[in-house]
């Protein structure tokens, strides 16, 4: 309902921040009270609003009908066919790669239970229960995409929930109020250079992952031997006003490393090789990293690093900020993960994948395929 209200501010319709009320006992010629226009005008849009929300959706089962619809013209994250040759215009080109789509078909799903965050119009949660999954949550900050999710549920007859989150910090908090607490898999991608904290953000989700698990993390990434993150200063990196920190690899690594995930696979595309409306070439060597992990039981120090462990154990930020008693009580799972990586691609010491050796062996420069992009065909299982 607030945010209801908001968007009858935004419309112009409501005076002084708030709705304006009838006034006080003036009556008509019939007795009633009379009510103010923009008043009435801000209860319609609402009363509208609700029962749309309340009203089962229905969707165009012709191409005809639904090439004519503002489902189909309208804005558009990912591309999705939702008829046979229908495909919405989505905001990226179709020789751009999906890296966490990629790594996901490495992931035996069956039976699984997933979590994908920032989940726009659904492609990962249909791809997610096209490989299997027992269960899938999707979540975004807003409900910004409920009509197209829905759409997508219709046309690729997919079963998975949606939540509305907020801000992405807190999520263990958040989705244990709603008896979700619990996942397999975790898809945590495109997402920790959209915020203030990272770090807030995986300790928030770290908590919800099944011992022996797996996530994905996907994100921008500079690339230097520096164990830093670099501000989006007057949007040097990205002219995007919501893009904030690109993590150094090196970074990345030591902080999965630290909070109890090991890199066992990663995938890699460098921004030189985007070719997008969107400016990403910096004066930076920088680009999109996505990792797979598997949730351990302590952290993973390298031989040399005696600091990590002492903080773990002593650090107040680490034990307040991060639910470890929830990781603790979490049940094992056993997700197979098929792909294998070259053993010289990973530390001698922790046995995890050294993503800064691993960029240069690991690095995709075009999707080979619509089913490896940011395309969604009805045809595709993965």
């Amino acid at each position: 309902m607030k945010r209801l209200l908001g968007e009858c501010r935004d419309r112009g319709l409501c005076g002084g921040g708030k709705v304006s009320r009838p006034p006080s006992r003036l009556k008509t010629d019939h007795g009633a009270y009379s009510v103010s226009l923009p008043f009435q005008s801000a209860m319609n849009i609402i009363l509208k609003r609700i029962r749309q929300r309340l009203s089962p959706q229905s969707f165009p089962d012709t191409a005809e009908e639904l090439a004519k619809s503002d489902l189909f013209a309208g804005w558009w994250y990912y591309s999705v066919e939702l008829l046979p040759g229908l495909i919405t215009k989505g905001q990226y080109p179709d020789s751009f790669p999906m890296l966490p789509r990629i790594l996901l078909r490495n992931c035996d799903l069956r039976g699984t239970t997933c979590l994908d965050l920032g989940s726009m119009e659904g492609l990962m949660p249909v791809v997610m229960c096209r490989q299997g999954a027992k269960a899938v949550l999707a979540t975004d900050a807003i409900d910004h995409c409920r009509q197209k999710m829905a759409a997508l549920r219709y046309y690729y007859k997919a079963s998975f929930e949606f939540q509305q989150v907020g801000l992405m910090y807190d999520l263990n908090n958040k989705l244990r109020k709603s008896g979700r607490s619990s996942f397999d898999i975790i898809n945590l991608s495109g997402l920790l250079y959209h915020v203030f904290s990272p770090l807030m953000i995986l300790a928030g989700v770290r908590p919800l992952l099944k011992r022996n698990g797996l996530m994905i993390v996907s994100t921008n990434v500079v690339v230097d031997d520096s164990f830093t993150m670099q501000f989006n200063n007057a949007g040097s990196l990205q002219e995007e006003v919501n893009t904030f920190w690109y993590l150094s690899v090196r970074a990345l690594d030591y902080v999965l490393r630290y909070l109890k995930l090991a890199p066992i696979d990663c995938l890699y595309i460098s921004h030189r090789d985007i070719k997008s409306s969107v400016r990403y070439v910096t004066d930076v060597e920088s680009g999109y990293l996505s990792v797979v992990c598997r949730a351990k039981d302590d952290p993973i120090a390298s031989r040399e690093d005696t600091w990590m462990l002492k903080s773990a154990q002593h650090s107040w930020e680490y034990a307040g900020l991060v639910d470890w008693d929830s990781c603790n009580q979490q049940a094992v799972t056993h997700v197979p993960y098929s792909a294998t990586i070259e053993k010289n691609l990973l530390r001698d010491d922790t046995g995890t994948v050294d993503l800064l050796r691993a960029l240069s062996r690991r690095t995709i420069h075009q999707a080979e395929r619509s089913s490896d992009a940011h395309v969604l065909r009805l045809a595709d299982i993965s």
